[in-house]
């Protein structure tokens, strides 16, 4: 399969446009927002050392956003976020002192970069709140070998609910590629290809398992007895993790701690008085507090959250699960 992205304009013209909407951010971090146009047109490309041109930030975003127009169909503006800026100057003025620096005469690019779109006329409502499906992706240069030249270059591609409110990204394993290592943008494109193609026919199976997350309540006392044991998870040997037959969880202290902010003060998900939470709740507390994550671990620590939620439930309800141990 051939394609010529390059010479393609952008999936849907409008996406080179600001985003007008404000909601909040779906990351935050350090990272900012930036237009498309922007990434496009302001940034350099970096390379490998033999000054073969890496796969740029908006080829990655334009490429991924085609195979979901063809699966999903139309998208709505994309948005983007960056962090880790690295400055450089043009050749020019490599002589001139940082003060007597133009506009042209500096170079910059961002190590890492994050972007979602939503599919149009893909809206529903479950637990009293509207989603969307929403595609995605992110990649960090960090974890390119730029130095050496090796052209194999890591993304993640992702598909799944957000949460309107909060911008919360629900994902679950069945729509996050992990990290996918690729030589071109063809590669790219047959990735994402397969995995919007494997979500299509289940992402209503999806929302109706979220959805079943708010029959199921969490009292104060187990959602303490969760925060304490995921602290002392951060210093089981991982051999012993594996031993009891416990889960990944790379979320840290911060993480937790910015869950317990958000179970007393979050306005959307926190308790109510005189209330139990549910663990549909308790999914957007810790997805919330993962948006403190840089951008090449946020991903999978949102899995991580929504994978907590569902087994969390499932101890409740008396099922075998992993994280029984987590309710001990």
């Amino acid at each position: 399969m051939e394609n010529n992205f390059n010479n393609e304009p952008l999936f849907g013209e409008e996406n080179v446009q600001p985003v007008v909407e404000q909601h909040p951010n779906f990351i935050e971090s350090n990272t900012a927002e930036i237009f498309y146009d922007d990434l496009l047109h302001k940034c350099i490309v970096p390379t490998f050392s033999d000054n073969t041109l890496t796969i740029s930030h908006p080829e990655f975003v334009q490429v991924v956003g085609k195979a979901a127009e063809k699966i999903f169909g139309n998208l709505e503006p994309v948005e983007i976020r960056v962090s880790h800026p690295i400055s450089g100057r043009t050749p020019d003025a490599l002589h001139k002192k940082q003060d007597e620096l133009t506009d042209e005469d500096k170079t910059l690019f961002y190590q890492r970069m994050c972007f979602v779109n939503h599919v149009s006329n893909l809206t529903r409502t479950i637990n009293g709140n509207e989603v969307h499906l929403t595609i995605g992706g992110a990649r960090a240069y960090n974890e390119d070998r730029l130095y050496s030249t090796n052209k194999i270059q890591k993304f993640r591609i992702f598909v799944g609910w957000q949460v309107r409110v909060c911008s919360n990204l629900c994902l679950t394993c069945s729509g996050l590629t992990g990290i996918i290592e690729c030589l071109n943008a063809d590669d790219i494109y047959k990735q994402a290809l397969a995995l919007f193609n494997q979500f299509n026919p289940i992402k209503d199976v999806v929302l109706h398992d979220l959805e079943s997350l708010g029959e199921t309540r969490v009292t104060e006392q187990q959602f303490a007895t969760i925060l304490g044991r995921l602290r002392l998870y951060q210093f089981i040997p991982s051999s012993d993790v594996k031993a009891m037959g416990l889960p990944i969880i790379t979320m840290g202290d911060q993480a937790v701690t910015q869950a317990a902010k958000n179970y007393m003060c979050n306005p959307n998900f926190g308790k109510k008085e005189d209330e139990d939470i549910t663990c549909w709740q308790l999914l957007n507390i810790f997805n919330e507090a993962c948006k403190n994550a840089y951008i090449d671990r946020f991903l999978e620590r949102n899995q991580e959250a929504t994978d907590l939620a569902f087994g969390i439930q499932k101890s409740i309800q008396g099922k075998e699960s992993q994280y029984d141990w987590f309710l001990n």
